[in-house]
């Protein structure tokens, strides 16, 4: 080994601990992973903490313990990071075992955590606000969540979007616009936007009726546990011949197009 090679090999960075405890975890490797994000969660770093409790929460390289997940939680919340902050306003809205809810605090929780910009706590305090038990109904703000999120790339977001113009909730009705995002939230995946999407086709309500692709789109909603589906899967099927039907369960087999903007 020549002089240059020694010199490059003494001045070359040590390997990052974040990095490495995420290329752990991608392979698989959680208990490597976990191992890597300890001293640093212990150090203050809450991206750590966070990785730390959503092992904890969903079970991976440790056996599930939301209580543990919820101490991990609650420095990475006080530090303000969004995602510490969202975490445990999901912990404190549901209430896993041994843990007292507390709807207040998490809503809390997830209004600062939307506020920094973190597109799912935008999402979830967009369902909050129309759903209307937690907090008391707000259609104009929830649309404003809903969008930033749906900007972001939430395909919830944009299902919920969908909804709004369609029930005229806090904008002027529009089919059109309405179809428009439900069509969005589909290609990306959500099960609801791809029912209602179905829906619309079938209709014709803001698109042109398409009965071939109504059924495709309520077969995929159906499959990923959409209970919108279930009222128009029928009346689909009836308005169409054998050949109509296997050409719109090919397309539900399919992937998902590649989504439009």
């Amino acid at each position: 080994m020549g002089l240059f090679d020694r010199f490059r090999r003494a001045a070359a960075p040590p390997p990052d601990p974040m990095q490495q405890a995420m290329a752990a975890f991608a392979q698989g490797d959680h208990a490597a992973a976990l191992n890597l994000w300890e001293p640093l969660a212990r150090a203050g770093d809450p991206q750590a903490q966070c990785n730390i409790a959503a092992c904890f929460l969903d079970g991976l390289g440790v056996a599930p313990d939301p209580k543990l997940a919820l101490r991990w939680l609650e420095p990475a919340a006080a530090a303000g990071y969004p995602t510490g902050q969202r975490l445990l306003a999901g912990l404190l809205l549901r209430g896993d075992e041994g843990i007292d809810p507390d709807e207040g605090r998490a809503i809390a929780l997830y209004r600062a955590a939307a506020e920094q910009g973190d597109a799912p706590a935008q999402d979830m305090l967009s369902w909050l606000l129309l759903e209307g038990e937690m907090l008391p109904p707000d259609p104009a703000e929830a649309r404003r969540w809903a969008l930033l999120a749906a900007e972001a790339g939430i395909a919830s977001s944009m299902t919920r979007m969908g909804m709004l113009y369609h029930h005229a909730l806090g904008v002027e009705r529009d089919v059109a616009e309405a179809a428009r995002w439900w069509r969005r939230g589909a290609e990306r995946g959500d099960a609801d936007g791809q029912a209602m999407l179905g829906a619309a086709l079938h209709m014709g309500a803001g698109v042109a009726p398409d009965p071939v692709a109504a059924l495709a789109w309520l077969l995929r909603a159906r499959a990923g546990g959409s209970a919108l589906a279930r009222p128009f899967l029928d009346p689909v099927r009836a308005a169409l011949d054998p050949a109509g039907i296997a050409e719109a369960e090919a397309r539900a087999a399919a992937p998902l197009p590649e989504p439009s903007a």
